[in-house]
Formats: structure tokens, sequence, C-alpha cells
């Protein structure tokens, strides 16, 4: 997440340190409460427990997290979220916390009420094909950010942070949005797991494999159509509320996110960038810059 986290309510609160691990400043809407964390000081096995489900996005520096009942042991780093779900409790490590260089970090704490609103909002919206296509799960999800999320919690801090004009309506609106945003990654997750376990067989779902199977050539929306049996307004329409974006996106993703683990493994930025379809080195450093916040030269190197 690529934010500077300032605006005269927050930098003044941020200005008291209580403490040096996890200072926390917080601010309360009616269904979430969004709170910055800034740790100061080099620290290990730092528990954090929520009642709720936790939204949190890194903003600086780096944690290591360790979930104890899935041998879940991974770094959290910038333009990266980190959910839990409610009474799932996770250890933190702060490795690079200093005076200096604070790490920071985004949580939003939002209630199961409007979690279950929001869900039966869009299984209404999506009942003429598919009964209860969104089913809230209640476990780790650990994403990438895209750019539109990045977008939707710099506009959270702000909101929750400064006394604007129906702060509490427009707190709501963003909340709507960043929860089904979850929704559609677990949902998006649960389709990709299936698919690979051959547990699942919907028209999108053969769609996703296609698309897979064919990472590095050209979107043909006509092909995808045909594969899903779908007219091709029917089929944006149905692609879109599944997974938040078009089909061209959608692949782009698994592009960037293929392209992220050949380059920590070694591979040539420029091998990585044709083999996975795309045709220019610089737009390839641009997009991916987009998505990841660092350079592919600055993962290849790391």
């Amino acid at each position: 997440m690529n934010t500077s986290v300032s605006n005269r309510s927050l930098d003044k609160k941020r200005q008291r340190i209580d403490v040096l691990i996890e200072n926390k400043v917080s601010f309360a809407g009616e269904h979430a409460e969004l709170s910055i964390y800034d740790t100061y000081l080099d620290a290990q096995k730092v528990a954090l427990h929520s009642t709720e489900l936790l939204f949190c996005g890194m903003i600086s520096g780096k944690k290591i997290m360790h979930v104890a009942d899935s041998d879940y042991h991974e770094e959290f780093l910038p333009n990266q979220s980190f959910v839990l779900a409610p009474e799932q409790g996770v250890l933190i490590d702060f490795p690079n916390a200093s005076l200096n260089q604070p790490t920071t970090c985004l949580a939003i704490e939002i209630s199961t009420d409007k979690i279950s609103q929001v869900v039966d909002a869009l299984n209404f919206n999506q009942k003429i094909t598919q009964d209860d296509f969104f089913q809230y799960q209640a476990k780790l999800v650990h994403a990438q950010h895209n750019l539109q999320t990045q977008q939707l919690l710099e506009r959270m801090i702000t909101l929750f942070s400064e006394n604007e004009q129906h702060r509490d309506y427009l707190i709501d609106l963003s909340l709507n949005e960043l929860i089904t945003r979850l929704l559609q990654q677990q949902s998006r997750d649960l389709m990709i797991a299936s698919c690979k376990q051959g547990k699942l067989a919907t028209p999108l779902s053969h769609v996703i494999s296609y698309i897979e199977q064919h990472l590095a050539e050209s979107i043909d929306i006509d092909v995808l159509c045909k594969i899903a049996c779908m007219s091709r307004s029917k089929f944006y329409q149905q692609f879109k509320l599944a997974f938040g974006v078009t089909p061209a996106l959608w692949q782009q993703q698994l592009r960037l996110q293929k392209a992220y683990k050949l380059l920590e493994k070694g591979e040539a930025i420029s091998q990585v960038c044709y083999q996975l379809g795309f045709n220019n080195p610089s737009h390839f450093s641009r997009v991916f810059k987009q998505a990841f916040g660092a350079t592919p030269k600055s993962i290849a190197n790391h």
C-alpha cells in the first residue's frame, strides 16, 4: 500500500507515542474501527487478536506473520493485505522496526453483522443465476493489492480520520466496497482451488482454466463466451460480479503474480516479460510497479 498516511488529524495523533510496539491511533465508525499501528522497536511474537474480522494493509516496513493453527509463517509487506477471521490469533515479528523507520500498518475491524449485510445484498443481486454465490469463509487471507484496493484504503484513511460532510454515509459505502473485494478474493480463490482439484465445474470455472492454460496469449472474448455458453453482455456481467475485474485485467493479474514468483527465483526480467505475453519491457515494469509497489529489478535483486 503506497500512501504517506498523512493528514492533519492523523498526523497530530501519531505525534504522541505512548508505546514503542504497536502504538495505536484509532477512529471509530458505525460498523468498523480504523487504526494505524506504528512500531518503533525490533520485536518478536507480538500477539494480535480480534473478536471481529480484521483487515490489515501494510504501509511501511516488514512484518513476519505466524498463525499457530495453520503452520503459516510469511512476510507481510507494503502493497499487501492480510485478513484475520474473527477470533483468529496471529503472532507478529518486526525485524526492521526502528525509531527512524517505524513499521506501520493499517487495520480495519469490521463487524460480522456488516459482512452479513453485504453478503445478503450481493446474493440477492445474483439470485437469477446462482444462489449463495458469495459466502464469507472464516479463514486467513493474504493477498496483493490491486490499484483499486490501494486507492480505496487511502480514501478510507481520510474518511475515518477527517470530519468530512456525510462522513458516516461515505464510510459505509467504502466498507461495502472493501467487503465486496474481500468476498470476490475468497470466491475467486475457492473457485480456482476447486478447479485444480476437479471439484467444481461451472461455466466460469472452465473460463478460468482456459485463461490459466493460455496465459501468454491475448484474450479472445468470443472464445471465452463460447466456453461459458453466454452472450458477451451476460459474460462480462457475470465475470465482473464474480471477480471484480474484466477478463483482461484478471489475466494481467495472473501474469503479474506469476512474474513475481519467477523473478524471486532469479529468472531474467526480459525472459519473464516475453514468456508471460508482455510485448514491451517498459510496459511490463510500469504495470508491475503499479501492482506491487516495487520494480521487477528490485524483486530480482532481493
